[in-house]
């Protein structure tokens, strides 16, 4: 059995202001996003601007806030908030959802698509390969205040959690930080160099939607259900409903999108 780390949520306090480990994994994730985007733009010969991707990258921000907050008030709860709209501001008092998350970023593509003229899915095939960077930060994040932990355990590698009672549990958030992010990435970035691949453009998409979908559908039979929800329908978790969607439209876009041969730009 490992020993948790207990460290401080908060990495630096100046008193007044307080910058959390959460927002330092956060600005962490988006800055090396901004850096490869730019890189793989260089290195593919790709007629897009550094202001396109600074356009793309400020609204896919608003679009995980937004999204990320409102989904976690819609899909895991609605009735609080609806009795305490207030409390739906206070983001620093935690509550975010990777599935509203992503829907703001969608609309964040989208938008930014429009009004930079760039095809939709070549900016989407972009966020997609660099998306499981700032997943796998916000994954540590999570293991670091000692939340969303999985289930009790007797393997070796349990961890007792300090808000998850006295008994070893899973360190899901690793196996997220591992299959959601790093895993990913490595496929996603070997994808990409597969010009064949590569040129089909809205395929890296596919994968990522699909990938991510099924990663995080496997992960959440170790994880912890929110102790308000549990468990759903055939005993699956709100993300495991929340993932199978993800997993059909990433199959139907791997298919349709590989019937193509476009290039990229």
């Amino acid at each position: 059995m490992f020993t948790f780390p207990n460290i401080n949520p908060v990495a630096i306090d100046l008193g007044v202001i307080k910058i959390s480990w959460y927002a330092i994994s956060y600005i962490c994730g988006i800055l090396l996003c901004w850096f490869l985007i730019l890189k793989i733009i260089k290195f593919k010969k790709l007629k897009i601007s550094n202001k396109n991707v600074s356009d793309l990258i400020g609204n896919c921000m608003i679009g995980i806030i937004l999204g990320g907050r409102l989904g976690y008030v819609v899909f895991y709860n609605p009735e609080y908030y609806l009795n305490n709209i207030i409390d739906i501001f206070k983001i620093w008092n935690g509550g975010m959802s990777f599935h509203g998350g992503f829907i703001g970023v969608v609309i964040a593509i989208i938008y930014s698509s429009k009004s930079n003229k760039i095809s939709v899915m070549v900016f989407s095939d972009l966020i997609s390969i660099v998306s499981p960077i700032g997943i796998f930060f916000g994954r540590i994040a999570n293991f670091i205040n000692g939340e969303l932990y999985g289930k009790v355990t007797q393997q070796k590698f349990g961890m007792i959690f300090p808000k998850g009672g006295n008994l070893p549990r899973h360190p899901s958030q690793i196996y997220e930080a591992f299959f959601e992010g790093l895993l990913l990435f490595i496929i996603l970035w070997l994808l990409m160099n597969m010009t064949n691949f590569f040129n089909k453009t809205g395929l890296i998409t596919g994968c990522f939607i699909f990938l991510y979908g099924f990663f995080r559908f496997f992960v959440e039979f170790f994880r912890e259900p929110d102790i308000h929800i549990g468990y759903l329908y055939l005993d699956f978790s709100m993300g495991q409903l929340l993932s199978l969607p993800m997993i059909i439209i990433g199959l139907c876009f791997i298919i349709i999108f590989n019937k193509k041969s476009k290039n990229l730009i």
